[in-house]
């Protein structure tokens, strides 16, 4: 079996298999709940305000989601921390912490795309143990755990045979500060178009990853991300048959923002294209 983070977090965190399920049961209604406020405010949000960077907003589903999800976490696990895209850190201050996107994909939300969803993920000292991953427009409910498998909607899922990059399909992202930020991800994405089935830009990231986990893409790389975007996402590729590294192949680092995640038959070769490409000169995007 492959040496996989969440497998061993959870043993470095002592956590039993009694331990576990209840914390996945857990993940799994907390999120239920978030994507059922979702839905409700879908095509008829109230607020939305920008938190100071381009397309970087948050809306009244956010908060609400949020709120409920916190909540929930704080009655079931009481002694379990807190990382929340909108609150911050919450909680006593423990090396388990749940990390909560309540709305990933706010963007996609507020002009009514429906591409989005709700991450919960359970870390140990930063890193994934376990996850759960809503995306409700589609009906669909993702969710992995050591010693459980990756499942949708309860079915087992598993990555996509690819093997050859010109025959896969890619999903990407572009960090909030790219208009200013040479390492922007813009060269990876034309080298990576002309080379493949094609590039995705899905806007949010934990959904991005759930369909690497059931076969739908083939690899995502990214950079700029938050432990809410990843936690969960994280665990699912894994337990689903895929790998998780930096860019450079080396050991996944959640603080780091940047991942990629693949089917092992086009790893090497998406290692290759990150360490080679260069960015595009400011000057082809804005940046003075």
């Amino acid at each position: 079996m492959k040496d996989l983070i969440c497998l061993k977090s959870s043993k470095a965190a002592g956590l039993e298999k009694s331990d576990i399920n209840y914390l996945t049961k857990v993940a799994k209604a907390a999120t239920h709940e978030a994507s059922k406020v979702l839905m409700k405010n879908y095509g008829k949000i109230s607020t939305i305000e920008n938190k100071g960077r381009i397309g970087d907003l948050v809306t009244n589903a956010d908060t609400e989601a949020e709120e409920i999800v916190i909540d929930y976490l704080r009655k079931s696990t009481p002694d379990i921390s807190i990382l929340a895209e909108e609150s911050g850190s919450l909680g006593p201050n423990k090396q388990l912490t749940w990390c909560v996107d309540p709305l990933d994909g706010t963007t996609n939300y507020t002009h009514g795309y429906p591409f989005f969803g709700t991450s919960i993920g359970l870390t140990w000292s930063n890193m994934p143990v376990l996850g759960s991953i809503s995306v409700p427009f589609l009906n669909e409910h993702y969710w992995a755990a050591p010693g459980l498998g990756a499942f949708c909607n309860e079915r087992p899922i598993k990555v996509s045979s690819s093997n050859k990059l010109q025959d896969s399909l890619l999903v990407t992202g572009f960090a909030y500060d790219r208009t200013i930020n040479i390492d922007n991800n813009y060269a990876e994405f034309c080298w990576l178009t002309h080379r493949t089935r094609g590039v995705r830009r899905g806007g949010a990231a934990a959904v991005d990853l759930a369909f690497v986990a059931c076969g739908r893409l083939d690899g995502y790389w990214e950079r700029g991300l938050s432990p809410w975007d990843l936690a969960a996402g994280i665990c699912l590729v894994e337990l689903a048959g895929g790998i998780v590294s930096d860019y450079g192949g080396n050991a996944f680092d959640l603080l780091s923002g940047r991942v990629l995640a693949c089917t092992e038959g086009i790893r090497e070769d998406l290692i290759d294209v990150l360490a080679k490409v260069k960015p595009l000169d400011k000057h082809c995007f804005g940046v003075n």
